[in-house]
């Protein structure tokens, strides 16, 4: 399978780049993912497209301000340092620009002293592994000196750091936003719920291999990342069940599906705990425990278009990409959304 087949050509001016006041008064594409029908509605209205005994799945990891900014303390060299996973020996695993400039003992100032950190390896990818010396508390110091790592097609500075927030957010350690959720409001969830739709929680922390081109010529030789899911046992057991009772599963974004789907058996029981997923879903995938997503519009090429593909058909997708695009909604992490049903 090519991955040429998954590209489609995006007019730049419908990369939204900015967010919605009203986050739920984005547009909603709901595409019939077994006749290709599609409507256009706003995303509000998403509560009339759910029915009692649905469970909406959520992901409720919370993004860091990741981004730090720092000085070589030998030369005062500026540099950019992305925080991307903490190891469980204290160090983070992280991105640097310029990459040649951290090398293994490199020391990093950041905020007049008020963090170090010291390159201690250098990975396989180039990444780096840092250690950080600090007074305080490190997640207040972050707050302080560190920037919402905005994906790279995203120019403009973000006003309002937790509106690259879900409004659920609870676990820190995302370095991007599960983008799908950004539509709810709180309003909007109690609606839902009000209506007789469960809502259930998952934990997935979103790496920046969420971003990362696919390289390959082929869909089979991409390699995926790998990135920490959590799911309690409450959450497992209310999916079962609705499952087992013949109601439809939601997931709100890819990254809870690809938490329910990795942790799922092959004849559709999900199971609680947490791990590491590199799961990667492309057509010919058969799904376990998902039967409709709501979901943003994706990158041309991107793994995630591979996804949505897989559980709508390339066709259908292909062809409400391009009806979205004549009906000019915006696109990628503050754009518009899709229910696939």
């Amino acid at each position: 399978m090519n991955v040429s087949d998954f590209d489609y050509d995006l007019p730049e001016e419908l990369i939204a780049q900015d967010p919605l006041a009203d986050r739920a008064s984005s547009r909603l594409l709901v595409l019939d993912k077994r006749s290709g029908d599609i409507r256009h509605r706003v995303f509000r209205d998403i509560v009339e497209e759910l029915v009692p005994g649905d469970v909406l799945v959520v992901n409720n990891t919370r993004v860091i301000p990741a981004r730090l900014y720092g000085k070589k303390v030998d030369t005062g060299a500026v540099i950019e340092v992305l925080l991307l996973n903490h190891r469980e020996d204290g160090a983070w695993e992280v991105l640097v620009r310029p990459g040649k400039k951290a090398r293994i003992g490199t020391v990093i100032d950041f905020g007049d002293g008020l963090l170090t950190g010291e390159v201690t390896d250098i990975l396989e990818e180039g990444n780096r592994l840092i250690r950080f010396t600090f007074d305080g508390i490190f997640e207040e110091i972050l707050d302080k000196l560190g920037e919402m790592p905005l994906p790279p097609y995203i120019t403009h500075k973000l006003q309002d750091k937790d509106r690259y927030q879900t409004v659920y957010a609870k676990y820190d350690g995302s370095a991007a936003a599960p983008t799908a959720g950004l539509h709810f409001t709180k309003e909007l969830l109690t609606q839902i719920k009000e209506k007789g739709i469960s809502v259930a929680e998952v934990t997935l922390h979103v790496g920046l291999g969420t971003f990362r081109p696919v390289k390959a010529e082929t869909v089979e030789a991409h390699h995926m990342h790998t990135e920490h899911y959590i799911i309690n046992e409450e959450t497992a057991a209310l999916i079962n069940s609705a499952k087992q009772s013949g109601h439809r599963v939601i997931a709100v974004g890819t990254t809870s599906l690809r938490t329910l789907e990795s942790a799922s058996t092959p004849d559709g029981v999900l199971h609680a705990g947490e791990g590491d997923t590199d799961i990667f879903i492309y057509p010919g995938y058969t799904f376990k425990m998902i039967d409709a997503l709501i979901t943003n519009f994706h990158l041309p090429k991107s793994t995630l278009v591979m996804l949505v593909s897989a559980l709508a058909g390339r066709d259908n997708i292909m062809r409400a990409y391009q009806e979205a695009i004549r009906e000019r909604y915006r696109f990628f992490s503050f754009g518009d959304a899709m229910f696939i049903n």
